[in-house]
């Protein structure tokens, strides 16, 4: 699967959101070393706290599934003028498996980047912090 085609799939997500608090949808596609994609979309709810983002949403999916040490890239888009970056929650959930994993950050208009993980979190705290 090209970048492109995984942005265009985590932009299908969108349309799966529960936004009735912030209204801004956000969808991710999880790629795995098998070509296997996980997706997600945000889920709001009204204790904000139990809101679960796109992001976290694919990496459960994707780890409930046995997948933990194959992810690939991760592509991650919202409904706005501006990249939609993951929250710092979800970067320390994906360090968590995957410090290397590649990003496709997209917007509305289909423009994205493409970056490392390790970019938007350098230093993380990951399982091998903990030895």
């Amino acid at each position: 699967m090209t970048d492109q085609a995984l942005v265009e799939l985590a932009f299908t997500m969108l349309e799966c959101s529960y936004v009735p608090y912030s209204r801004f949808p956000v969808g991710a596609a999880l790629e795995v070393a098998d070509g296997t994609v996980f997706t997600g979309c945000n889920v709001e709810n009204s204790a904000y706290g139990s809101t679960i983002c796109a992001e976290r949403t694919a990496l459960v999916k994707a780890v409930s599934e046995g997948h933990r040490d194959d992810w690939v890239r991760l592509a991650v888009v919202g409904n706005s003028t501006d990249y939609c970056w993951p929250c710092g929650a979800c970067r320390q959930m994906l360090y968590e498996f995957c410090p290397q994993l590649t990003l496709l950050v997209g917007r509305r208009d289909g423009q994205f980047v493409k970056l490392a993980l390790e970019e938007l979190l350098p230093h993380g705290f990951g399982p091998k912090s903990l030895q």
